[in-house]
């Protein structure tokens, strides 16, 4: 398989780069082939504005959707965007990789999220009728292909628990995992989170290390989180709210989002 890493952490010898170098070695082990797309070396500009648009006008109001769309048509988004979209058209398997800082990913990968899923790439695809709401949530030109989250956090795991005080982690990564990663078709695996990372010892580097290996020789096969599909009979469309026969009577919340009988 192919697969591309899109790393975000500004120090190379941080924890983070030990274990993208851990899951590059072993992917590559399995007779992977991996990519890295490392976004602080890469110096990636975060910010979206009208540099993204060349073919907006300097006086022109923008409007990022619209530009996008007619930038993507033209084949005139920026160089580096389009080398981004290259990478995932190319990749097998995603992973995003980041600490966790202030309950989400850091600025720069939000940033790579905001310029490289361009209009007509990653979403405004699809037929919008009576039947379906455009190809998402399940489908998309990148659908067919494996994603999966790569987290550190400092906080203890006790903390992200179903009634921790930080609220737990699946919620939290929800709006990544669904939003971001099931939205462009995207089939999600459970990610992979580490915890307590900032007292991590070297025994403690090695269980974490031991488990990541074990989670890359499984990537092709790891079942993955049971998303339910937008265009295929749970959701009402145009209103998009899921039918009142599926979940538990008066359920509500991100968990109504995954199907009960995969």
């Amino acid at each position: 398989m192919k697969v591309l890493i899109v790393y975000a952490h500004p120090e190379p010898t941080s924890l983070n780069g030990a274990l993208r170098d851990v899951a590059v070695h072993e992917l590559e082990a399995q007779g992977h082939e991996v990519r890295v797309s490392d976004l602080y070396a890469m110096n990636w500009k975060a910010g979206i504005d009208h540099a993204d648009f060349p073919p907006l006008g300097p006086d022109q109001r923008l409007q990022v959707a619209p530009a996008s769309a007619q930038a993507f048509a033209s084949n005139t988004l920026t160089a580096d965007v389009k080398a981004e979209q290259d990478k995932l058209v190319w990749a097998d398997v995603l992973i995003l990789q980041f600490p966790l800082w202030w309950f989400s990913m850091p600025a720069i990968l939000k940033g790579w999220v905001d310029r490289v899923y361009a209009f007509g790439f990653a979403y405004g695809v699809g037929e919008q009728s009576e039947r379906r709401w455009g190809d998402r949530y399940g489908e998309g030109k990148l659908a067919g292909k494996r994603a999966m989250l790569l987290v550190t956090t400092g906080g203890w795991e006790e903390h992200y628990s179903a009634r921790g005080i930080n609220g737990p982690i699946d919620d939290l990564l929800f709006p990544i995992n669904h939003g971001i990663l099931f939205y462009p078709g995207y089939t999600v695996l459970p990610p992979f989170v580490s915890y307590r990372v900032d007292r991590l010892d070297e025994a403690g580097f090695l269980a974490v290390s031991s488990r990541l290996r074990e989670r890359m020789k499984t990537i092709e096969t790891t079942p993955p989180i049971p998303y339910r599909r937008q265009n295929f009979g749970d959701y009402v469309i145009p209103t998009m709210q899921l039918r009142p026969e599926f979940g538990s009577p008066g359920a509500a919340g991100f968990s109504i989002h995954r199907s009960e009988t995969a």
